[in-house]
């Protein structure tokens, strides 16, 4: 689909796609193999401004859009699900919160140097009892004089080892609910008594880490206390809507990949003296593949002109981040079947882009915690 981009949205398109297909493309079943960490990519990515595109000029972004910024994470994921990630981790997750509440003293210091590609940046929210029901927290963090200590730990956490700056939550106390305050942090990489523990071996996104941040009586500065005490609950929620465009625009370019894969497949491949292509069973299948992406695209595209546009998207983010991912997971599953027991080896790229993808249904809050979102607004009531 090329719907009626604007020149410099259409440009940053052809630019980044140009960019994914001559420089990285050669080097991502290597990187993939050997479950390394793209570090030089991330560094060229970050001299060309793509690791801010979103975050304003006078932040050390690029001062782009939100769309923008969608269109750039499906070029490179349609290339390359891992640095897709990577991306979106670096600047939804760990640029965000400090451009949503971040003063300008830490701005300065922690944001500045991210979104304009010389760090990066990562958010630890997910703990070992605590994913989706991020109120259980278990992390802390208690005030000493002019320290914050945290003491607790977090799992799955997207460039964890490689990130300078983290962003953390932990609990500060209680509400009058009974509920844990939460509360966010800043947590530089070299905090005395911060450390980065196991990495995750996964399913799929190999060269991405994914690992456990660990705080053993972690002191930082009172001054690295983000936002409001005791906000850090409505800040990650915030976050998160902003976070689920990406996530959708990093399935798209997934699904994208599957049905790119699959077009000259079918085309070239014969079975009973003709192009498999011709055959119903595969042909339908590819049209279901492009219209369903066609479709995804526009609920994300959406969702992004609406943030752009300071109006409420948390609706039609959770509706785009489920139904890209979903579609996500039925588009590289039927690139699979279109190429057979081809599909099944290594000798071909669609595999990778199955395992990739289920990440999409998971990360940013799983396809039933989206339809939870989804649902509530829509009922006005508090579905469980």
């Amino acid at each position: 689909m090329d719907l009626d981009l604007s020149p410099e949205h259409a440009l940053l398109r052809d630019t980044v796609r140009d960019f994914m297909v001559t420089e990285v493309a050669p080097v991502v079943e290597e990187h993939e193999r050997e479950r390394r960490f793209p570090t030089e990519i991330v560094q060229r990515i970050g001299e060309l401004g793509w690791l801010g595109i979103p975050i304003p000029e006078d932040e050390g972004g690029a001062g782009l859009d939100t769309l923008a910024y969608a269109i750039a994470v499906e070029e490179i994921g349609r290339v390359w699900g891992s640095l897709g990630l990577i991306v979106a981790a670096h600047t939804s997750l760990g640029c965000g919160p400090l451009h949503l509440a971040g003063t300008d003293e830490q701005k300065a210091t922690y944001l500045v140097p991210m979104a304009s590609g010389k760090a990066i940046g990562a958010y630890g929210l997910t703990e070992p009892g605590a994913g989706s029901d991020a109120g259980g927290t278990r992390t802390t963090a208690k005030r000493d004089g002019g320290e914050w200590v945290l003491d607790g730990a977090k799992r799955f956490i997207t460039n964890a080892g490689h990130a300078s700056t983290y962003v953390v939550t932990a609990r500060t106390g209680t509400t009058d609910r009974g509920d844990a305050a939460i509360s966010a942090f800043i947590v530089p990489a070299d905090t005395p008594g911060f450390s980065v523990g196991r990495l995750e071996d996964k399913l799929g996104l190999h060269a991405s880490a994914t690992g456990e941040l660990r705080f053993e009586g972690a002191r930082i500065p009172a001054a690295n206390l983000l936002g409001t005490e005791g906000e850090g609950f409505r800040m990650f929620l915030k976050i998160l809507d902003g976070g689920r465009i990406s996530i959708g625009a990093l399935a798209l370019g997934l699904a994208q990949a599957a049905l790119d894969a699959s077009i000259p497949y079918a085309q070239t491949r014969e079975q009973f003296g003709r192009a498999i292509g011709t055959f119903q069973g595969v042909a339908f299948m590819v049209a279901d593949m492009a219209t369903e992406i066609d479709a995804a695209r526009s609920l994300v595209w959406k969702a992004a002109w609406l943030k752009d546009q300071g109006r409420d998207y948390g609706l039609v983010a959770a509706e785009a981040k489920l139904f890209a991912s979903e579609v996500s997971a039925r588009a590289t599953n039927a690139a699979i079947q279109i190429h057979g027991g081809y599909g099944y080896t290594t000798d071909y790229p669609v595999e990778r882009f199955m395992r990739d993808a289920k990440l999409t249904e998971i990360g940013e809050g799983t396809s039933q915690v989206q339809r939870l979102v989804i649902a509530r607004q829509i009922l006005g009531l508090r579905v469980v």
